[in-house]
């Protein structure tokens, strides 16, 4: 597994890095790891090779980076969820998050998608550390509104999975999607997505 030294870095060495991290992202979204090459990476952040490698000491370093970057930006709104809010408008608000990722990362989304069905070789680590960590404790959470009987009740991590399907279903399937509905206005298909969804779980989840 690759691992990621963390290396205190100067302005403009963090701002290259991330400069090869967002063509990276492109180049893995579209070729897959296997498929991806520095060359390709180089030639989309406008870099050479040798300036790459400055920076990285392999494609692998960079596909690691890459994905725990985008890990820890996809745990970020389930750790939002608070328990001092309404329970059913912090998970409605939560999947609101979840659809707006997957109209305006759409990218990410299939890079994280790709790697969880090839085994997630490179994120194996996280999905059992802090992604779990995170998880549990939100299925807590979801219990004890549960059992207080502010939601009506589900098994709360097949909510969450289900959340998250329902969602990124729009960004890994999006050819898909306007093929079937037969348009590319996107805005039109995640408002309508948007609505049917907040319906969906709202009479999921409201108590009689």
């Amino acid at each position: 597994m690759t691992k990621i030294v963390q290396i205190k870095q100067t302005r403009i060495q963090r701002e290259k890095r991330l400069l090869i991290q967002k063509a990276a992202l492109q180049v893995f979204s579209e070729f897959g790891l296997r498929g991806a090459t520095l060359d390709k990476i180089a030639k989309a952040c406008g870099l050479t090779k040798p300036n790459i490698l400055y920076y990285y000491s392999s494609k692998d370093e960079i596909y690691a980076e890459v994905l725990q970057s985008l890990l820890e930006e996809w745990i970020r709104p389930l750790k939002d969820i608070s328990e001092n809010g309404d329970p059913l408008t912090e998970i409605l608000k939560y999947v609101k998050k979840k659809l707006t990722m997957s109209k305006t990362k759409k990218q990410e989304s299939k890079l994280f998608a790709t790697e969880i069905l090839h085994g997630a070789p490179l994120t194996q680590n996280i999905l059992a550390g802090s992604l779990k960590e995170t998880v549990d404790d939100k299925v807590k959470l979801l219990n004890k509104w549960i059992s207080e009987e502010k939601i009506a009740p589900v098994d709360p991590y097949h909510l969450i999975f289900s959340i998250w399907s329902m969602t990124q279903h729009y960004a890994d399937f999006d050819v898909q999607v306007y093929s079937l509905l037969n348009t590319k206005k996107r805005s039109r298909i995640f408002q309508d997505a948007e609505d049917f969804l907040l319906t969906f779980f709202t009479r999921c989840l409201k108590q009689d």
